[in-house]
């Protein structure tokens, strides 16, 4: 709640430097997060095991909807043809993909983790990942598509003890990066990493938006300027300040001490997730509870990371705090579905006479 009132103040700030007198992105963001808190206390209630149920049906359909939106239902939004505009809200299918590509791998590595060091279970678990990341990539939407394949990846090196697995991947890895350089980015998407190696090939340009969102990091020093007076938010200095470089907005805004706390509530997230998985009752909720963690953590590193001009830009969001409803809601419903895992495992504690 914390992280999401974070969220809600950058939002704020940047509609008063918008001049947004009615605040449309502010109200649209309090709506979807009453939407996702109800979800997420209804998931809280449900019994995580259902997941395993339906997780191959959710799958399913979660991939059918990444091509539907490939045709011209469809709509693009900056750049990427990957989302359903409905008029009165717009949704990401990449979004629903994770929750389903999520509990699809964790049904897979709590039913066959003993035999994941052989080769046909790396090629089965390749082609889960696979399909939404490649339906997503065409859109094209980079950033939602490294977050799959390195969600999977490093939860992958976590149960696999064939070191070979590794060579395969990284070389894999090398000939798609080749083949998508020369056949599937897009030419902004090559200027961003160009630029990223070298900001000065075009400081104007795709190099603009890194140069002030680190101006803006740097400007809020210690205690910050002040909500709704940071000059590079309000003054629309830094693109993409709700969303992308939400993060910016805050440490110009609100300084050092601001951002120390959004860490630490962070911080306390990600310690709960890693205590819930250590005590889940059963390999399935421990799975999700680490792939969750895992997803969560890539997210907030790499925001963080392309905002102060380390990691390229990529278009990922900073989790319940960047604008975007679809987001906050499948982070609110995964965060649900931990919490029926942590209940789970109070009742067994209690039952096995541990607590």
């Amino acid at each position: 709640m914390f992280l999401c009132f974070f969220g809600l103040v950058a939002i704020y700030s940047v509609a008063l430097g918008q001049g947004q007198g009615e605040f449309l992105n502010f109200q649209k963001q309090i709506i979807w997060l009453a939407v996702g808190l109800a979800a997420m206390f209804f998931f809280s209630y449900l019994d995580y095991h259902l997941w395993r149920k339906i997780g191959w049906i959710g799958y399913g359909i979660s991939v059918f909807l990444l091509a539907l939106v490939l045709t011209p239902l469809g709509s693009v939004v900056n750049g990427a043809g990957g989302w359903f505009d409905f008029g009165f809200l717009s949704f990401q299918p990449v979004e629903l993909a994770k929750i389903f590509t999520i509990v699809v791998l964790a049904d897979v590595y709590s039913r066959y983790g003993r035999s994941i060091h052989k080769f046909i279970s790396l090629l089965f678990l390749s082609l889960i990942v696979i399909l939404p990341l490649i339906l997503t990539a065409i859109q094209p939407d980079f950033g939602s598509a490294m977050i799959l394949f390195l969600t999977w990846l490093t939860s992958f090196f976590l149960v696999t003890k064939n070191k070979w697995h590794f060579v395969i991947i990284i070389g894999g890895l090398a000939a798609i990066l080749l083949a998508s350089w020369l056949f599937v980015f897009q030419d902004y998407q090559k200027d961003r990493i160009l630029t990223f190696v070298n900001p000065s090939l075009d400081p104007l340009g795709r190099g603009y938006n890194v140069k002030q969102s680190v101006i803006a990091v740097g400007a809020g020093r210690i205690l910050g300027r002040g909500l709704g007076f940071g000059s590079q938010s309000q003054l629309k200095f830094i693109p993409e300040s709700q969303t992308d470089f939400i993060f910016s907005v805050i440490a110009e805004e609100l300084g050092l001490v601001g951002i120390i706390f959004l860490l630490i509530f962070f911080g306390l997230i990600f310690f709960r997730l890693f205590r819930i998985a250590s005590r889940s009752p059963d390999d399935f909720g421990q799975f999700i509870t680490l792939l969750v963690l895992i997803l969560l953590s890539i997210q907030v590193f790499i925001n963080i990371g392309m905002s102060i001009g380390l990691l390229p830009v990529t278009g990922i969001s900073l989790p319940l705090v960047s604008y975007g409803g679809s987001f906050l809601l499948v982070v609110l419903a995964l965060l649900g579905i931990i919490l029926n895992i942590y209940q789970s495992s109070i009742v067994s504690r209690k039952y096995q006479g541990d607590i």
